[in-house]
């Protein structure tokens, strides 16, 4: 049996959420919002928080939505095409790595964890939602993102060896990943210097 169930659309797949994943959703919504660049702001990062930072919620909320629909956008697709597990994966880390090295802002973009969640739910439901209940538990105490960030991504490979099994290696991979790119944020939370809300 075949790991990729059809590699051709596997590989147009991974292009599509590649593309997708490099759209930073945060920057023309603080354009419609007539707000600073969030690059700008906090962590310099291009994603909800900092938008959050510049507008309060309401484009906050905009922006982690469509953060989050491009990461589930292609694996839905992916799963409707019938690709396996192993191939679903593939177009999830294809969309959450277009939004951390995105093809239209030169390679810059964020941390990916809007994106993440996104392909998560289309992928992992049962796992991708016990983790955002772990990030809103740890937001909730002590009001740091990053924190609650990281400590729900890498509780993501034990939780779904536990409960979707299949998914365990992505979720490893996407902790490696989100972990990495939050390497300052841990510098700063060492420091004492971190922003919280």
């Amino acid at each position: 049996m075949s790991y990729l169930s059809d590699p051709v659309m596997t590989v147009l797949l991974c292009a599509l959420a590649y593309l997708a994943g490099s759209v930073l959703f945060a920057l023309p919504v603080c354009r419609a919002w007539h707000l600073p660049d969030p690059r700008a702001l906090g962590s310099g990062n291009p994603g909800a928080t900092n938008v959050y930072r510049a507008g309060g919620w309401p484009p906050a909320a905009v922006t982690l939505a469509l953060d989050a629909a491009k990461g589930w956008l292609p694996v839905w697709l992916a799963h409707q095409a019938d690709l396996t597990i192993l191939s679903q994966a593939m177009v999830a880390l294809c969309a959450v790595t277009g939004h951390m090295i995105p093809l239209f802002y030169r390679f810059k973009g964020g941390k990916g964890v809007a994106t993440a969640l996104g392909a998560g739910l289309a992928l992992a439901p049962v796992t991708t939602l016990m983790l955002a209940a772990i990030w809103a538990l740890v937001m909730w105490r002590w009001k740091i993102s990053a924190l609650a960030s990281i400590i729900a991504i890498v509780s993501g490979p034990i939780i779904s060896a536990l409960i979707e099994p299949g998914t365990m290696p992505l979720f490893g991979l996407l902790a490696i990943l989100i972990v990495v790119r939050h390497r300052n944020n841990l510098i700063r939370m060492a420091q004492g210097r971190e922003p919280g809300f």
